[in-house]
């Protein structure tokens, strides 16, 4: 497992609130001491059968794994260059991760400054208000976890955690996201 102490951890899938989430990561890290270390999360591809649950003799599983592994890996390239356009931070680094998405950020997280995370994804309702992934890192990370939304805003309750990230900061009591 990666060393996480002095990182922000963000996770990236590709969605608006994820892009969101690397540009907050990145006004945040300072204040942190904190690199950003932008994760992106795949899981192995289904394999297609028919009702009977045959698999045709042609189906090349490797080339399946090859390919959703690429398509994430461009998705996480794509999503940090509309973050950052050509002014990407020096202290950024990128990974990808094969597993459930909630399994690995929580694990990602453990020990890290802080773990950042859009508030939907791509799946589920859209009339819903926390997304399954985010809800699960709210509930089992380790370290304080920053649900972001789409358009950017940072609704901070004052909670113990939140108190934590904001002590001492030169942005302390303000929006992160204008401060």
């Amino acid at each position: 497992m990666m060393d996480t102490k002095g990182k922000v951890v963000v996770g990236v899938d590709g969605s608006e609130s994820s892009v969101q989430a690397l540009r907050l990561a990145a006004r945040l890290a300072p204040a942190l001491e904190a690199a950003i270390h932008a994760i992106a999360v795949w899981e192995l591809p289904p394999v297609y059968a028919d009702e009977t649950g045959y698999v045709p003799p042609d189906f090349d599983v490797i080339e399946a794994i090859e390919a959703a592994e690429a398509a994430e890996a461009k998705i996480l390239a794509e999503t940090v260059a509309k973050a950052f356009g050509l002014d990407v931070p020096r202290n950024l680094s990128q990974e990808l991760i094969r597993g459930p998405a909630r399994d690995q950020l929580v694990e990602a997280g453990a020990g890290a400054a802080l773990l950042v995370v859009g508030r939907r994804g791509h799946g589920g309702f859209l009339g819903m208000h926390l997304g399954s992934v985010s809800s699960a890192c709210v509930s089992h990370a380790d370290c304080p976890v920053l649900v972001v939304r789409s358009d950017g805003e940072v609704h901070a309750e004052g909670s113990p955690r939140t108190h934590h990230l904001w002590k001492g900061s030169k942005t302390k009591g303000q929006n992160p996201s204008t401060a």
